[in-house]
């Protein structure tokens, strides 16, 4: 079992910045993929950014050059450095873990921060 919790939400204006972050409850070095993704009113949740264990990461097109998502193993926590905010990046943004052992997919979500960029 793999507890998520996220952090650093908040209300700010649009072309300001913020961090997320997520803590696991677990070692990170061994989460296969970690990631965020986000849910705004009435839509459905949609991905964001995601880091593999190998290192590599990959964004949505809505945020590619403004967002960033890095991981800290020392910490087990992962980070969201969201740049040139935008209204429409107003959402709750969510961390989520994916574990695969033995072929078997697991995956862990955290609960959730809100985000607000006021125009």
């Amino acid at each position: 079992q793999v507890q998520l919790v996220e952090s650093g939400g908040g209300l700010v204006q649009a072309g300001g910045s913020l961090r997320l972050s997520c803590a696991a409850s677990t070692s990170i070095s061994s989460i296969n993929v970690m990631g965020w993704y986000r849910q705004a009113p009435g839509k459905q949740r949609e991905w964001v950014a995601s880091s593999t264990s190998g290192g590599n990461t990959n964004y949505a097109d809505s945020v590619k050059g403004r967002f960033t998502i890095s991981r800290d193993n020392a910490k087990n926590t992962v980070y969201l450095q969201m740049n040139s905010l935008k209204p429409e990046d107003t959402a709750v943004y969510y961390c989520d873990a994916q574990l695969i052992v033995f072929g078997t997919h697991t995956r862990y979500w955290g609960q959730g921060t809100q985000v607000t960029v006021s125009s």
